[in-house]
């Protein structure tokens, strides 16, 4: 059994996409090979099998280990993210442990709190796997040199020692100063980590390759590390980890514009960017139809120039409603003339009001007035819920032809009742009325027979023909893009396997 430990010198160098290239390449050639990630930090959240439960128990990891898990074509579980910290604003983190919340706590304290339990749920589902795999790919998190987290780096030091780990580290060029981290990171790794890198990955890079070597001759001559490849700058589509790819609150953001087709030709959809922003991988399948323009804006934006409203999910249902009725979103939804989707929170603040608010931990409130573009109300509760779902579609509104069934996943707090009649185009619980829909369906425009129908619905409505190729998907699978990736400009990363 074989552990390679893919870490970085700092955040968004590309670890995840590199993981990603490596399980799809080995499982091209056999191998039996997992993700493995100790502990992550991410709002994106996917739902997994928690082992050892049955097949109908489930837990939450982080996207990238879920979409890994993807790429090395097994089933995700939570063993591969066993330790996931959720961002809940104020400086608090939520902690989900082997998939399960088990406490709300300020970052500084959750070494004190938390960190034992924590390595101790890491080492045990590293175990698991290592009996049962051959390969356990794992990613590292942020810098693996953060000199003031070594005696507590559990995704990065402490994996690579339990793990008896060799270490593959990136840099990013795009950054600029790669020669610099590289050297940097390998000086400040304590020398028992230090001796465990096998080879060094600069990522990112737009040019001529002839250009670095001069460059990469030197830093293998002062680190004694070989440099294993250059990947060139060439983004396979993978979802991101976290919300950091889309705007900081206040301002725009625009994604899935580079496909070539005119302005004129193009519909837009309106994504809202709560504070507490989470799982806004939701609309990256939007993005990725060619003439659908998908722009994150903040919670006072002018709606006019949109053709859809999305409101996604948030870790904070409650102070990011607050937030957003105080910035005249509620206003702005009510005189929108065009589909409103919301989707889990977002699908929470649509209805009337939101009861035993407290819960969330916004203080003493006991009821909170939602929107109210939906007959819905949701009552909180401390138990959450997590599963997976493949469910029938009899679409409704702008869903409206959808048919056939989806998949997707629920992670959320709290029942929504619908008070009256109103159609559940998606499952018990979801509405459209009105043009307005809401469900709790996470990965909904995944399913092609929702994505076609609503695009089709916003060109129909904007009286604009579709563009060649609208409703079809890339030929090429993103995991099979990254694999091409790494095959193509990277050497030896796993001699055994991939040589």
């Amino acid at each position: 059994m074989a552990t390679i430990l893919v870490a970085g010198t700092g955040s968004h160098v590309g670890k995840s996409t590199v993981v990603a290239g490596l399980l799809r390449a080995l499982a091209r050639r056999g191998v039996d090979a997992v993700p493995f990630k100790a502990q992550n930090m991410s709002n994106n959240a996917q739902v997994a099998v928690v082992p050892g439960e049955g097949g109908d128990a489930y837990g939450e990891i982080g996207v990238s280990q879920f979409v890994q898990a993807r790429a090395a074509g097994v089933t995700a579980t939570t063993d591969h993210n066993p330790v996931l910290l959720k961002p809940s604003g104020d400086g608090e983190s939520q902690i989900v442990v082997h998939g399960r919340a088990v406490d709300t706590v300020a970052a500084g304290t959750f070494y004190e709190s938390h960190w034992e339990a924590a390595r101790s749920a890491a080492v045990e589902s590293y175990e698991r796997l290592a009996a049962e795999h051959d390969v356990i790919v794992a990613e590292g998190a942020g810098s693996i040199a953060e000199i003031n987290l070594a005696d507590r780096d559990l995704a990065n030091l402490e994996t690579a020692r339990f793990a008896d780990a060799s270490i593959v580290l990136v840099g990013d060029i795009e950054r600029g100063g790669v020669f610099a981290s590289l050297y940097g990171t390998l000086e400040l790794l304590p020398d028992d980590v230090r001796d465990r890198v096998v080879g060094l990955v600069v990522n990112k890079f737009r040019g001529d390759r002839s250009i670095l070597e001069s460059g990469l001759d030197t830093l293998e001559s002062k680190t004694g590390v070989p440099v294993l490849g250059v990947l060139p700058h060439d983004d396979p589509g993978l979802p991101e980890e976290d919300s950091l790819s889309a705007p900081d609150v206040g301002e725009r953001a625009v994604i899935g514009t580079e496909d070539g087709v005119p302005a004129s030709q193009r519909v837009t959809v309106a994504v809202t960017r709560w504070p507490h922003l989470s799982n806004a991988t939701d609309v990256e399948p939007l993005a990725a139809v060619p003439g659908v323009r998908v722009a994150f804006v903040p919670l006072d934006a002018d709606l006019d120039g949109a053709d859809a409203v999305v409101l996604p999910g948030t870790k904070n249902t409650v102070d990011d409603l607050l937030a957003a009725r105080a910035a005249g979103l509620g206003t702005a939804l009510r005189s929108f003339d065009g589909p409103v989707l919301g989707i889990c929170g977002g699908y929470q603040m649509l209805g009337e009001r939101i009861e035993n608010a407290a819960v969330e931990g916004t203080g003493d409130r006991d009821a909170v007035e939602g929107f109210g573009l939906l007959p819905v109300t949701t009552t909180f509760a401390r138990e959450k819920r997590v599963t997976r779902r493949s469910i029938a579609v009899d679409g409704a509104g702008p869903l409206a032809g959808a048919s056939g069934s989806v998949t997707g996943y629920e992670i959320h707090m709290g029942t929504s009742t619908i008070d009256g009649e109103a159609p559940e185009p998606l499952e018990p619980g979801s509405i459209a009325l009105d043009g307005v829909v809401g469900t709790y369906l996470h990965g909904l425009f995944e399913n092609d027979a929702v994505r076609s129908v609503f695009v089709d619905h916003l060109f129909g409505a904007a009286g604009i023909d579709h563009p060649e190729g609208s409703r079809a998907k890339a030929s090429v699978s993103p995991y099979a893009a990254a694999a091409d990736l790494v095959e193509e400009h990277l050497e030896g990363v796993c001699p055994t396997y991939l040589d």
